[in-house]
C-alpha cells in the first residue's frame, strides 16, 4: 500500500470505531488477526476483541478517538490517541493508547496496544447518585 492509502485505511478504521457496528470493524481484519495488550501480554483473537468493542459501545455510546500522532512504518503505522467518552453511567473516560498496527494484504494482521487499564476503571463504575 502506499503512504495515501495507509492514511486512508487508518481514518476509515478510526472512523469504524466511532461506530456502533461490530460488523463493519471486522471487515478491517485479516482472518487470523489479533490484538495484544501490554498489560497482560495477551494476544487477543478478533472474536474476543470484538465483544469488548461491542461492550465498550453500550458503555461508551458516544465515543471519540483524538488522533495525536501518527507514524508509518514498513507494512503498517503507528499511532497516538485519546478515546473520550461521555458514559453511559455519567462519568467521562479518558483513556491515552498507543497502538502499532501491522497490515498484510491490505488488511490489519496485528495491533499491539499499548494502554494504562486503570483509566479505563471508570468503565466498571456505577453511575453517580
Amino acid at each position: 500500500m502506499q503512504p495515501q492509502e495507509i492514511h486512508a485505511f487508518a481514518d476509515r478504521f478510526m472512523a469504524a470505531l466511532d461506530g456502533h457496528d461490530p460488523a463493519v470493524v471486522r471487515a478491517f481484519y485479516a482472518p487470523g488477526a489479533t490484538c495484544w495488550h501490554n498489560f497482560d501480554d495477551y494476544d487477543q483473537p478478533l472474536e474476543e476483541n470484538l465483544k469488548l468493542f461491542e461492550w465498550m459501545a453500550r458503555k461508551a455510546p458516544s465515543r471519540r478517538y483524538r488522533i495525536l500522532r501518527r507514524e508509518l512504518l514498513p507494512g503498517g503505522w503507528f499511532q497516538q490517541h485519546v478515546l473520550e467518552a461521555d458514559l453511559a453511567n455519567g462519568k467521562q473516560l479518558r483513556l491515552l493508547a498507543c497502538c502499532v498496527i501491522t497490515l498484510e494484504n491490505g488488511l490489519i494482521k496485528r495491533i499491539e496496544e499499548y494502554v494504562d487499564p486503570a483509566q479505563a476503571a471508570v468503565l466498571r463504575e456505577k453511575a453517580s447518585a
